[in-house]
């Protein structure tokens, strides 16, 4: 008991949404550790400031200073993450924005 023998002030406020399940909070954190790395946050950066979104693996090489297997790497882990899609055309992969997936990341910590 607090001062005077009056109960102790909670210290937090009631709830005034839902939050997310046990299992939505594993699948957001893996999309999340997708992103959570310098090159990855780059390459998306350059495909979403790319002229229609969209960038060949090929364009992609010299600005971050690595290699077409290192970034092909990269890329792919962004691929299955949901950030980006992939399509080839001849020899090249392009590697296009998922329209809303940088949107969808935010979604389960902002409020509606």
């Amino acid at each position: 008991m607090g001062a005077a023998g009056a109960a102790p002030a909670a210290c937090c406020g009631p709830l005034t949404r839902e939050t997310i399940t046990t299992a939505d909070a594993e699948v957001f954190a893996r999309r999340l550790k997708a992103l959570a790395d310098p090159v990855r946050l780059r390459l998306v950066s350059i495909v979403a400031a790319s002229e229609g979104q969209e960038a060949c693996v090929c364009d992609l090489t010299e600005p971050v200073g690595l290699s077409q297997p290192t970034v092909s790497h990269h890329l792919k882990i962004l691929t299955e993450a949901g950030y980006l899609s992939r399509s080839k055309r001849g020899t090249w992969a392009y590697y296009r924005l998922v329209p809303g997936a940088l949107e969808a990341v935010a979604a389960p910590l902002v409020s509606v």
